[in-house]
């Protein structure tokens, strides 16, 4: 499994209600990309950022998901490039199912 984490800065000016608004309005989408396993949602007020950490099956299948078109919108709404790091993810902890999960 791969942890993508995914970052871009926000327009100065821009609200949490806004930045929220905006991941709710994608949150539909995510639901529907069958290779994604979770996405958890990022917003850093005090540096202005947004983004994700996503579990992927595989690299390939996160860049899928992040590909020229998703890019292209991230900066359309944003103004900003997103960074996108991959990190290789041996074990999970899932307290919420009460289990180990090992990739």
């Amino acid at each position: 499994m791969i942890t993508e984490l995914v970052l871009f800065d926000l327009p100065a000016g821009i609200t949490r209600e806004q930045v929220v608004a905006g991941m709710r309005a994608t949150a539909d989408a995510w639901r529907a990309n069958t290779e994604l396993v979770r996405k958890n949602y990022l917003y850093d007020a005090v540096n202005m950022k947004a983004g994700g950490a996503y579990l992927w099956p595989s690299v390939e299948a996160a860049q899928r998901g992040h590909n020229a078109e998703w890019r292209a919108r991230i900066k359309a709404m944003y103004g900003s490039e997103p960074v996108i790091r991959y990190f290789d993810t041996p074990l999970i902890v899932d307290n919420a199912a009460d289990r180990l999960i090992e990739a």
